[in-house]
């Protein structure tokens, strides 16, 4: 079977009319007005069998510059509806996504390339946002604090914060937006959202789903904003914009670092969603086959384009060359082939430059010194006529390794040897980023240790499950050069509200704080 006969047996067409998906679309909208932009078409091609999907009108200065101006008149009006009705249509919004599940999964499998069914987990990440944001509209809490002083009373709270902008990524088309988006509205503030230019029509079909909860309830016009444009026209302009008072942008660690510095130079907040290259320490003490099903998911699972996908396994000396061995079995065992095929495992890497920078790296591995064990080949012929198909790699290195030490956003897994837990965690540790990290372990000694202050230098350290993925109820995100951001849970929600600290003095006498004397 073509590649093209099984995007048609899974109705591809069929969905994209159900999302409103054109032959040609345009690139802005103020959450329930379409623009009549003006930009450069950029097409959108699947990556799974280089067919054009559709194409987008891209949205220009021009555009920008309007709906910017949309979202500061919305977030005066916004910012005022009561916390929980800001919720009751995130929670709508929750619900329309339910009832476009299926369709809008199929178009972020195959407009990304991750298999149907991680397109059909990232909806449902979306639609566990919002069931998340919905309560915490009605939790969104200040403190009450002691006064040194008679008769005041001190507290804090938050406020709505103004225009939140969102740069996404092209490995979670539609998840990243909504992580950022759900919270943002519940806050108070309005969103302006700049997605990847590879997939494009992620966006606008989200935007085309949301567009009835918006006008069903009467929601200001420039709450939820899309600008669908490249860096030609939206750019660096975003960045350094004082009317945008936070950007959060997940992408690449050089991304972070310009969208750092422009952002920074005018004081603004920055929520950077930057790279990871994580590991997974496999002690003798480990459950194999958990942690050979783990491993396997988090180095070849979305083909190895998730920031955090295994890229590391720091396996004891005692044990390694007998869990290489199941590795590498398992691995041949995996099915590569159209991501909305049911029985596909692994589906393609994003498009040329990514194949490009995968068989580069392996270049560099072996001038290093290191073997490829596994893997690497890029497949060619019938099923695999995009060049956008590879068999995952697996090969042994040395952590010092300049390659080992970049993040290559593709399904290269590299192997090395410990003797000691502690030699584990600072090669574990020994590397620029630090987003996720995981130990699998019986060993309470083991695990604790790698928990500990002197453990994993991670935002996200697991135990006993792997480092890829996670639950939208905890804050996600990393240290060093993976940013410091955090999104989604716990209380990630603050970096979405500005702070105030408030006194107030029901007495009539005007001490000050510290018994600072000052009579006149």
């Amino acid at each position: 079977m073509t590649t093209s006969a099984i995007a048609n047996e899974f109705g591809v067409s069929e969905a994209l009319k159900r999302l409103g998906v054109d032959k040609v679309n345009k690139g802005a909208s103020t959450g329930t007005k379409w623009l009549d932009t003006k930009g450069e078409n950029i097409d959108s091609i699947s990556p799974a069998d280089g067919q054009l999907i559709g194409s987008i009108q891209q949205a220009t200065q021009e555009d920008y510059e309007f709906i910017i101006t949309k979202a500061q008149e919305a977030f005066v009006k916004w910012r005022m509806v009561p916390a929980p009705k800001r919720g009751e249509v995130v929670r709508q919004i929750g619900d329309a996504l339910r009832k476009h599940k299926k369709d809008l999964g199929l178009l972020v499998s195959y407009e990304m390339g991750k298999v149907y069914q991680e397109g059909l987990g990232e909806v449902q990440e979306m639609i566990d946002i919002c069931d998340f944001a919905v309560g915490l509209s009605r939790q969104l809490h200040g403190f009450t604090m002691h006064s040194e002083r008679p008769s005041h009373r001190m507290y804090d709270q938050y406020h709505p914060l103004g225009i939140v902008g969102v740069i996404s990524a092209f490995n979670f088309p539609v998840a990243v937006w909504s992580w950022n988006a759900m919270m943002a509205m519940v806050c108070g503030d309005t969103v302006v959202w700049k997605p990847s230019s590879k997939v494009m029509l992620c966006a606008i079909a989200t935007h085309k789903i949301i567009e009835d909860v918006l006008k069903a309830n009467n929601v200001p016009e420039g709450t939820v904003c899309l600008l669908a444009g490249g860096s030609k026209y939206i750019g660096d302009n975003f960045l350094s914009d004082k009317r945008v008072p936070l950007i959060s942008a997940t992408g690449s660690t050089k991304l972070g670092r310009r969208v750092g510095k422009i952002v920074g130079e005018r004081l603004g907040r920055s929520l950077l969603e930057l790279g990871g290259n994580n590991a997974i320490i496999i002690t003798p003490e480990a459950d194999m086959e958990m942690a050979l099903r783990a491993v396997l998911f988090g180095a070849v699972g979305t083909c190895g384009q998730r920031c955090t996908s295994t890229r590391r396994l720091i396996i004891h000396d005692s044990i390694y060359e007998a869990f290489k061995e199941r590795l590498v079995n398992a691995y041949r065992a995996v099915r590569i082939g159209h991501p909305l095929d049911s029985s596909t495992l692994v589906g393609p890497l994003i498009d040329a430059n990514a194949v490009n920078d995968f068989t580069k790296a392996q270049d560099e591995i072996i001038k290093e010194g290191g073997k490829i064990i596994h893997g690497g080949d890029v497949l060619n012929g019938e099923g695999y006529e995009s060049g956008c198909y590879v068999v995952p790699c697996i090969a042994e290195v040395e952590n010092h390794f300049n390659i080992v030490q970049e993040e290559t956003f593709a399904p290269i897994l590299y192997l090395t040897k410990y003797s000691t837990i502690e030699e584990a965690i600072a090669l574990q540790n020994d590397v620029p980023q630090g987003l996720s990290s995981s130990i699998f372990s019986k060993n309470m000694l083991e695990t604790e240790a790698f928990l500990s202050h002197q453990g994993s230098d991670c935002g996200i350290a697991n135990v006993n499950i792997g480092t890829s993925g996670a639950e939208i109820g905890g804050a996600f995100g990393g240290e060093k050069d993976t940013g410091g951001g955090r999104e989604s849970g716990s209380d990630a929600w603050k970096i979405y509200m500005r702070r105030q600290t408030n006194t107030i003095n029901f007495g009539t006498e005007l001490p000050l704080a510290q018994g600072i004397k000052f009579d006149i």
